[in-house]
């Protein structure tokens, strides 16, 4: 008698497909929103000539918060993706801890308005900064959850990635938090450090190079291994 096809195997969990893609969707559209705090100054034809340049130099508040902000959502974005390397599956609390996340980060055009308006008002300088603290952790807390107890990522998954990858996501909410106590006492100092935090993430980190398969955390800078087999050997 002719054996059927193997059966496969039943996945434990719910997949991360559509989580993947709702996040990717709201990412998306917060960075879109961001720009229509930029409005074209409104001049009469005559006197366009000589207000244009001010006018366009008083936008500075807006352009910055814009680009700051934008570069800012890049990257939690960059952050959530580099996490989803390692997140196999998903549980319904998961789900709900995504949501919580994705709720943050659809408020940052708001706040990325007011800081815009307000650039040198205190409670403005600090909603934005705790925005940015709230939406670092609540990503963390995605993290955490995956891996406590290898929950959702793979069981041989090493506790020095596992490390790193929660290390970098509390450095940034550190640091925001800082910004935000500092906006009590110079708003200019406050969103400096806004500036500075982008900065750090946009550089690779011990955990985007174990991403790309090219070093093992815990392990000498030098030590390289070939792109997916970082989990196996460590």
């Amino acid at each position: 008698m002719t054996e059927g096809p193997p059966e496969r195997p039943r996945q434990v969990g719910l997949g991360t497909s559509r989580l993947e893609t709702l996040t990717d969707g709201i990412f998306a559209i917060a960075m879109t929103l961001l720009v229509l705090n930029l409005q074209v100054p409104q001049i009469p034809a005559a006197l366009v000539t000589g207000r244009l340049p001010h006018a366009l130099l008083d936008l500075w508040p807006k352009l910055l918060s814009y680009a700051l902000s934008f570069v800012v959502v890049g990257v939690y974005w960059v952050g959530h993706h580099n996490q989803f390397h390692y997140i196999r599956r998903a549980d319904r609390p998961f789900i709900w801890m995504n949501i919580l996340f994705l709720m943050c980060i659809a408020f940052i055009p708001f706040s990325a308005a007011l800081l815009g308006a307000y650039v040198h008002a205190r409670i403005a300088v600090g909603i934005y900064g705790l925005n940015l603290v709230v939406v670092g952790a609540a990503l963390y807390l995605i993290w955490w959850y995956a891996t406590a107890d290898h929950r959702l990522v793979d069981p041989d998954l090493a506790p020095t990635v596992v490390q790193a990858g929660g290390r970098r996501v509390l450095v940034g909410v550190v640091v925001y938090l800082l910004a935000v106590l500092l906006s009590l006492l110079s708003t200019v100092l406050s969103v400096a450090l806004y500036i500075a935090v982008p900065i750090l993430y946009i550089l690779p980190g011990r955990i985007d190079r174990h991403v790309m398969g090219r070093l093992t955390p815990g392990a000498p800078d030098g030590e390289r291994i070939p792109p997916g087999t970082a989990s196996s050997q460590e």
